[in-house]
């Protein structure tokens, strides 16, 4: 009868021990001292069995009692072990909950009105604990509800940290486990560092928009709040650390201790040093991103082409290619066959960020125009070139293509041209005859005293040590006319999909690519760890 007790009490402690570890969805280490609770119990019963036992073989009845008794207040000791080792698994778990629940605390406010070309939050997330977070393992997500099939993309503006480090990725509805409302997630690079007890991201500028550029209605946003032009808490954008909801209430009612997945977008991985990244994820010409991350849209005078007939209103942001999602900068040259009628596009950084390494970009060129009449002189672009056209410095490294010829030359051309001086037109050249229609990726590499031209890996040119960079340039994309030979209205264009620089090293068209996509897979539309120097 005692081994029977003894049994089934160790079978209760078992079943409470098991059952809190499955109640509360402890961790390892709380199994462990699940195990160690049990292993107690049992060690308590087979001490008292085995005293049962001898007392049979040297007392009377009378003294077995004694003894039965004796071992009923070892059970008894052992029934409160095991109970106390599986309140400390519940008391364990409800303590982590209390240190994680107020780990993070996320202060919004808005910009803007509800409905305009963009929504506008400004997130600050606010260290709340008692111990360091690494930003890596944070998330954010601001619910928003799309507007019909509407594809989304979003950018950063502006933030302490650097628009570098932090990641962006919309997730539409139907990925996003609501039935209604689609989220942009927030995170942050290994480069963004930690955050001290107390210690806060301060303010993070963004802009969500829609891809094909039409107004943004914000007025059923989960996340959106009108009346928050100043900061303030908001329980309506969750953040998650190490992929556990510690803060606000998703719009299904998720609420802290929920666990989600941080999808491919996780953007946990350290940028490396000396690049240059863009996915061109703006909303048009006038985006205030634009100038946080470098770039300018020409406008106004000067040459070459036709001159004083540059606009930015010719440079534009549309979805990529058909099936795809991103976006790429288009640039359009446009005319009626009169100067007062042409306008000619340029995409460049503002300052200069290229000498030593390697400039690659996705560039997509056609051989007819958009609309119109075929035949013009026209010559998309992709060329690195000293701001000052008179430093005794001067620098610039060229692709232009021609596919209809020009400077009275047969098309398709391809002219790849390293200079020295513009005033003295001290340059070297080498003309190539190819098609180039469609997607190709360029690059130029200046690295070991030469400067080598390549279209898709293929090496195409390599000037020397004379014409090698001797001062920082600007990168510039650019979609101009070299004259214009007959009458009547017709557009042409070149797109870029991605420029990727990497300071002070050869890197191959093939990995350059890659990473490219590795970055923007992530997450990471835009980067910029280059020396301050260029």
């Amino acid at each position: 009868m005692n081994v029977l007790r003894g049994l089934g009490a160790c079978a209760v402690l078992a079943g409470i021990a098991y059952t809190v570890t499955r109640v509360t969805q402890v961790s390892g280490v709380v199994i462990g001292y699940t195990a160690i609770a049990i292993v107690v119990s049992l060690t308590g019963w087979a001490l008292s069995l085995r005293r049962l036992r001898h007392d049979r073989r040297v007392a009377g009845a009378t003294r077995r009692r004694k003894r039965s008794g004796g071992a009923r207040s070892v059970l008894a000791g052992a029934a409160v072990l095991g109970l106390l080792g599986g309140a400390g698994i519940a008391g364990y778990r409800w303590w982590t909950q209390e240190q994680d629940s107020a780990v993070l605390t996320v202060r919004y406010r808005t910009h803007g009105p509800a409905d305009g070309g963009a929504a506008q939050p400004w997130l600050e997330v606010i260290n709340t604990s008692g111990r360091t977070v690494d930003l890596a393992d944070v998330r954010l997500r601001y619910y928003y509800t799309a507007d019909g099939d509407a594809e989304y993309a979003a950018n950063c503006t502006q933030t302490a940290l650097d628009c570098s480090h932090v990641s962006l990725r919309t997730v539409p509805a139907g990925n996003a486990g609501s039935a209604r409302d689609a989220y942009l997630e927030v995170g942050f690079t290994g480069a963004a560092g930690t955050l001290k007890p107390g210690g806060t991201t301060r303010a993070i500028g963004l802009q969500l928009y829609r891809v094909d550029h039409k107004k943004v209605d914000q007025s059923d946003d989960y996340s959106f709040d009108a009346t928050m032009t100043a900061y303030q808490e908001s329980a309506r954008v969750t953040a998650y650390l190490d992929g556990v909801q510690v803060w606000g209430e998703g719009p299904d009612g998720d609420t802290e201790g929920t666990e989600v997945s941080a999808g491919s977008g996780a953007g946990t991985a350290r940028i490396p040093e000396g690049v240059l990244f863009d996915d061109f994820a703006y909303t048009g010409p006038d985006d205030k991103a634009l100038a946080a991350h470098n770039w300018e849209a020409r406008d106004g005078e000067g040459g070459p082409g036709i001159k004083d007939s540059w606009s930015k209103k010719a440079v534009t942001f549309p979805s990529g290619e058909s099936g795809a999602s991103g976006q790429v900068v288009r640039l359009e040259a446009a005319t009626d066959g009169t100067k007062k009628g042409t306008v000619q596009s340029e995409f460049h950084t503002v300052r200069p960020v290229f000498r030593e390494g390697t400039l690659a970009a996705r560039v997509y060129f056609g051989n007819t125009p958009v609309r119109g009449k075929d035949g013009d002189h026209v010559s998309p672009a992709l060329f690195a070139i000293s701001p000052d056209h008179k430093s005794k410095k001067y620098s610039e490294l060229d692709f232009e293509y021609m596919p209809n010829g020009g400077w009275g030359r047969y098309g398709p051309i391809l002219d790849t041209t390293s200079w020295r001086s513009s005033e003295d037109l001290d340059r070297v050249t080498e003309p190539h005859t190819r098609k180039l229609e469609g997607w190709h990726i360029l690059t130029m590499t200046a690295a070991d005293d030469k400067v080598t031209y390549a279209v898709d890996g293929k090496k195409l040119y390599t000037s020397g040590k004379a014409y090698f960079p001797r001062e920082s340039m600007t990168v510039n994309f650019s979609n101009w006319f070299v004259d214009l030979p007959f009458q009547g209205k017709r557009s042409w264009e070149v797109k870029v999909d991605w420029v990727y620089l990497k300071s002070g090293a050869a890197v191959p068209a093939d990995e350059a690519a890659e990473a490219a996509a590795g970055l923007a897979a992530q997450g990471t539309p835009y980067v910029n760890t280059l020396p301050k120097k260029g």
